[in-house]
């Protein structure tokens, strides 16, 4: 069974598998222009209160707002 946990909770170094973005149309819509769509692989980079997050994902980084990142969900057992 796959796990759904939402991005903001994974550890600093810690990958994952996007498998769901909530949210407004607006919202999914630029996440997916970022490089956050099925089956993305994403890594935490840096995560420390308070502040935005830092991820990699499709070879850059980007910052994202704690909340945009609750709205992200990811399956951190994927290791592929």
């Amino acid at each position: 069974m796959m796990s759904k946990i939402p991005l903001m909770t994974l550890s600093e170094n810690e990958e994952a598998i996007v498998v769901e973005v909530w949210g407004g149309r607006g919202l999914v819509r630029r996440l997916s222009e970022m490089g956050f769509t099925h089956g993305t692989k994403v890594k935490m980079l840096h995560s420390s209160c308070p502040g935005p997050v830092l991820v990699g994902v499709r070879g850059s980084r980007i910052a994202l707002g704690r909340g945009v990142a609750m709205k992200i969900i990811v399956n951190p057992e994927a290791d592929s």
